[in-house]
């Protein structure tokens, strides 16, 4: 399916190797999640896609499992008008969810965003909330049918596209190897949405599965040549960028950086109505990925906006998030 968007064609066989990547086998209790968000959503539901951290987990009573639910329309999938507003206006929405199994609870965020925002959010937003992420691996676990799958699929090759394209003039020119691209390029989207991420995390997310990275990387060259090329020695080569063009990717990310903090304080802002316990989880995830321990007052719990604030301010302080 080679089609041209944004002047970039998107290679079959990154298509492919994506289609191939998504079906590979996730652990069985991550259905229970899939029919719990099956009744929920309905005729609306067009796709439930699994990513993060928890793809390699074995206990799933550990820690959060993260999820995309993709539907038709905000107003198909939701009864109440607000909440369908909320998702129009700034997707996604992100809500929590619980599922009692006989090993234990399994906990679950989701996040809900119409598969055309999506296809947006991957193709051409400014902002990488959407295509660092799904440049990354994911399984599908539900598709509605063929052509949503196709859907999917070729949203998570512009993606791959985008990410790449974004990144790449910014490191030197010459050559190069897998890691150096992704995790720099990793790096520049976490400073973007504020995320408290340390830098060898970027490293660890390519060493858990350079194969994924390889594949797609690779598929990709036809589209981003004479960008990128691959040699023959394996290696990647980067090619040179006008220093106006460089200057000016450097400035698009500076940009970005500005535009996540607004974006995060907005989103943290939303949470508050969708996801039950926002404050609790935003703090374990902190402490998890930077050891820094945030206490939650109750005066902050009554105001758990104020404590968006707060919180992001000491982070900024302390160098954490930059």
């Amino acid at each position: 399916m080679s089609s041209s968007t944004n002047s970039q064609s998107v290679p079959d066989l990154l298509i492919q190797e994506i289609a191939l990547q998504d079906a590979r086998a996730a652990h069985p209790l991550f259905q229970s999640f899939t029919a719990a968000l099956q009744q929920r959503f309905g005729d609306a539901l067009d796709a439930v896609v699994l990513y993060g951290s928890c793809l390699h987990t074995t206990d799933l009573t550990e820690g959060i499992t993260d999820f995309y639910v993709l539907v038709s329309d905000y107003r198909l999938a939701y009864a109440d008008r607000l909440l369908a507003s909320l998702n129009n206006w700034l997707p996604p929405n992100v809500f929590y969810l619980e599922i009692s199994t006989a090993t234990g609870v399994m906990r679950a965020k989701y996040a809900v965003i119409s598969t055309m925002d999506f296809e947006r959010g991957a193709r051409c937003w400014f902002h990488p909330y959407i295509w660092a992420r799904f440049s990354q691996p994911i399984r599908l676990l539900y598709a509605r049918d063929e052509q949503i799958q196709k859907r999917v699929h070729y949203a998570q090759a512009r993606a791959v596209l985008k990410f790449l394209s974004s990144t790449l003039p910014v490191l030197e020119s010459g050559s190069s190897d897998l890691e150096i691209i992704w995790s720099s390029g990793l790096v520049l989207t976490y400073a973007a949405e504020l995320r408290a991420e340390r830098k060898e995390r970027a490293q660890h997310l390519l060493q858990r599965d350079p194969e994924f990275y390889n594949l797609l990387t690779a598929a990709a060259v036809p589209a981003l040549s004479p960008l990128l090329n691959l040699q023959a020695d394996g290696r990647y080569h980067i090619g040179p960028v006008t220093p106006l063009k460089k200057l000016n990717t450097r400035i698009q990310w500076r940009l970005r950086r500005w535009q996540g903090r607004v974006l995060s304080i907005l989103r943290l802002s939303k949470a508050t109505i969708t996801f039950r316990d926002c404050l609790d989880y935003a703090a374990w995830k902190i402490e998890r990925h930077t050891g820094i321990k945030v206490e939650i007052t109750p005066m902050l719990r009554r105001h758990p906006i104020l404590w968006g604030y707060k919180i992001m301010w000491q982070l900024l302080r302390r160098g954490v998030l930059r």
